[in-house]
């Protein structure tokens, strides 16, 4: 009876330090106090990596890793793509910022408390994603975008950001971050476990004009769709059509409507973003 009650003790008092590991978050946050808004603030590095052949343009990573010991293998790795004009050059938001924005903010504490490390690469000129620009649709590789995330991805591998797992690689974005994201699905293949997609959809389209491949890759991963029903910059259909396509090709997807929302980020997001991340180790 003894060693029951002491077994007993031991498993709550694990589960509370369980607990509290996760509680003790590297983010800062305030409350909103009146006009004045709340904010979540959380501290980043910085890092500059080539984004042409010869290694005289360069673009900015704004990154951080999980407080703690790595994993052996690494810490798993979440790229976070801005949307238009969103630059990301440090993780404080505020929740007055436009497009739901501080959800984004949000987001990226949740990972970090949870044991993913964030690296948010810049787009060029801190303006948009070149995934849709009708001059690299069909051209991608000769992109700046095409070189500077390759880079990217080997300075995951080459340990430039700390120690992070390169198999178990996560992207996540907004709008042009959102289209950005399912860019990695067609461009880079097998280098992403899953995506998350916000008020966009498929790496080609921009706003209305969207025209889905019949055939998916094969090796599409695993995508979750969130996007506002009363979204007029990016309209809920070309979300829902990604979706079919998805499904009618067997690829693991998931789709979910914020009922009158309109284009951004949602209070919902950050949990359902980390849900899904979690079912795809």
């Amino acid at each position: 009876m003894t060693n029951l009650i002491l077994k007993s003790v031991a498993l709550l008092t694990l589960g509370l330090s369980f607990s509290q590991t996760w509680a003790a978050s590297m983010c800062t946050e305030t409350r909103k106090i009146g006009l004045v808004p709340a904010t979540i603030n959380c501290p980043s590095k910085s890092l500059r990596l080539p984004a042409d052949l010869l290694g005289t343009v360069t673009r900015g990573v704004t990154y951080q890793i999980p407080q703690g010991t790595a994993p052996k293998e690494g810490w798993p790795v979440v790229f976070i793509y801005q949307g238009s004009f969103g630059l990301i050059n440090n993780f404080f938001y505020a929740s007055n910022y436009p497009f739901g924005i501080y959800h984004e903010g949000l987001l990226i504490q949740k990972l970090l408390d949870h044991g993913y490390a964030v690296i948010a690469p810049h787009a060029v000129a801190g303006s948009v994603w070149e995934t849709n620009a009708p001059v690299f649709k069909t051209a991608y590789t000769t992109s700046g975008d095409y070189r500077f995330i390759t880079n990217v991805l080997n300075a995951v591998k080459d340990g430039k950001f700390g120690p992070l797992n390169p198999n178990r690689q996560y992207a996540a974005g907004l709008s042009s971050g959102g289209y950005n994201t399912s860019r990695m699905a067609v461009s880079f293949p097998g280098q992403f476990k899953a995506l998350a997609i916000q008020s966009a959809s498929y790496a080609t389209c921009l706003g209305s004009v969207c025209f889905i491949p019949e055939n998916l890759p094969k090796d599409h991963p695993p995508t979750l769709l969130q996007h506002g029903s009363a979204d007029l910059i990016v309209p809920w259909i070309t979300a829902q059509t990604y979706y079919d396509r998805l499904l009618s090709q067997g690829i693991k997807t998931s789709f979910y409507t914020e009922p009158n929302a309109g284009h951004g980020w949602f209070a919902s997001s950050p949990d359902r973003v980390l849900k899904w991340f979690e079912q795809n180790p």
